[in-house]
């Protein structure tokens, strides 16, 4: 008869999700990663779990002592005092003064006696969890690898004959051959790495239960470490919503056919200054009178400056935000995962019912959430396809490089992600700079195919009639009527 599978809390409920449900009880998991990328705190993280629940751990340890563990720990609020401590390290007293475990003095030991310590310690202990921090530590106790092999796979089928849950820890060696036995023998495999793109972590293998599979992302923090699981937007069939989100401008209302549709994405594109963010409040702020709860967070700007910029033509931030209509999150540079980001707003769509959420800045995007350019595109797609199968609206900005004219609809190929695109970009008009402002792209309703000027003043957004008798704008070369007059200085 098969035995029963029980799935058991690693500590980290983001770790949890990639192991669906958690370690097998019974089993061995490797954790692998090279220094100071947070394996001995995940093991922490496991040891604390199994205390909260009342079990009997163990912490095998060899490099550091109990003392440095448990002060690593208390850094990062990971409390294991409760623990039962077995110190193999070289310099250790472990085995001669050890008040419980004093077993054999070390001028008695012989290679098969001390492991075999190391059992009665473990019989007596009789513990449920054992971290190894890390492995390679019982290397002290045999003579050469093959018998440090043949005795690591005697010692884990030991464990797992009395149904311990075991977590050892290892650094990539450059011994492939011990990596790939390691490997081999390990029930499930967590991976974890540091790098340019922040922390990751990777669940390798699993056995019995499987696994959610790429990286995902990682983070040590005061609280010990967060794993922020891969979104992965959920299949939706969600019927059409005819509502739409409008400015409360009528020019620029009716140049969109009414508003950007509920539940789509939309871009405001245009060169720096041109006005893209304050574009994006004026939504906001008509959001917030129709009772349409929103969130902006903000990648180029502090909350200060934006709260300022936007008072100053009449919109009232503050207001707003102490109603609890909007919100404002002024997002620090490289702090955050993508994994990370993408948690922070779909837990602000499931506490606060946001229906709006605003992105302002994909440039500020890219450099200030961790990891590689092209990646993170991908990332923030499968974020806007979440937020829409929710019923969320999404309004991103975006800066293109060109003062004038307009030759791409956004950056970095963003195009594909956008249900619909309005820009606002400069022209010269008879040796002055104006703006104007259209719509490229709406895949879920009309729109004006006509060019509209666009003032910012001091009382708000203005927005024009359709202009007539030009083109060439889009060239950032206006020209007059047909006849390829171009438009001169008075």
């Amino acid at each position: 008869m098969a035995s029963r599978i029980t799935a058991i809390q690693s500590g980290i409920s983001g770790l949890d999700d990639l192991l669906h449900g958690g370690f097998v009880a019974g089993r061995m998991y490797l954790v692998h990663g090279k220094p100071g990328t947070g394996k001995s705190l995940l093991g922490m993280h496991f040891l604390e779990a199994g205390l909260e629940n009342d079990e009997t751990v163990l912490f095998i340890h060899g490099e550091e002592s109990q003392a440095e563990i448990l002060a690593n720990g208390a850094e990062v609020d990971i409390d294991i005092t409760g623990a039962e401590f077995l110190d193999l390290g070289p310099d250790s007293d472990f085995f001669t003064e050890d008040d419980t475990y004093d077993l054999v003095h070390p001028s008695d030991i012989e290679q098969e006696r001390y492991s075999q310590d190391i059992h009665d310690a473990i019989r007596e202990i009789d513990p449920t969890r054992v971290v190894v921090d890390p492995i390679t530590q019982l290397r002290y106790v045999e003579a050469n690898d093959y018998q440090f092999r043949k005795r690591l796979l005697s010692f884990m089928r030991f464990l797992k004959q009395r149904e311990i849950t075991v977590v050892v820890t290892a650094t990539p060696s450059s011994d492939q051959k011990y990596d790939t036995e390691i490997r081999s023998l390990s029930d499930g495999i967590v991976e974890v790495t540091r790098g340019t793109g922040g922390r990751r972590i990777k669940v390798a293998k699993h056995r019995a239960r499987g696994q959610m599979e790429g990286d995902h992302g990682m983070e040590i923090r005061d609280t010990g470490i967060d794993v922020f699981p891969d979104l992965v937007p959920e299949q939706c069939e969600r019927s059409f919503d005819p509502r739409r989100v409008q400015s409360g401008i009528p020019e620029l209302d009716d140049l969109l056919g009414g508003g950007f549709e509920r539940e789509t994405v939309a871009f405001i594109s245009g060169p720096t200054g041109a006005g893209k963010t304050t574009t994006g409040t004026q939504f906001l702020a008509q959001a917030a009178d129709d009772g349409i709860r929103s969130t902006v967070y903000l990648f180029e700007e502090n909350i200060e400056t934006f709260v300022h910029r936007s008072k100053s033509i009449g919109i009232p931030i503050d207001e707003l935000r102490e109603e609890g209509i909007l919100s404002v999150t002024e997002v620090e540079p490289l702090t955050h995962s993508s994994e990370e980001f993408a948690h922070m707003v779909e837990r602000d769509v499931d506490e606060r019912g946001t229906e709006l959420v605003m992105i302002d800045g994909i440039d500020g995007y890219t450099m200030s959430i961790q990891g590689e350019e092209r990646s993170l595109v991908r990332k923030l797609h499968a974020l806007t396809r979440l937020l829409k199968n929710r019923g969320i609206t999404v309004l991103v900005t975006n800066e293109i490089p060109e003062i004038t004219g307009i030759s791409t609809a956004t950056s970095t190929n963003l195009s594909y992600v956008a249900d619909s695109i309005m820009f606002v970009s400069y022209v010269e008009l008879n040796g002055n700079l104006r703006k104007v402002v259209g719509v490229l792209k709406k895949r879920t309703g009309g729109f004006e195919h006509t060019l509209r000027e666009f003032e910012i003043r001091s009382d708000g957004i203005h927005v024009g009639e359709p202009l007539s008798g030009l083109h060439g704008i889009l060239q950032g070369n206006p020209q007059m009527g047909t006849t390829g007059e171009t438009v001169r200085n008075e």
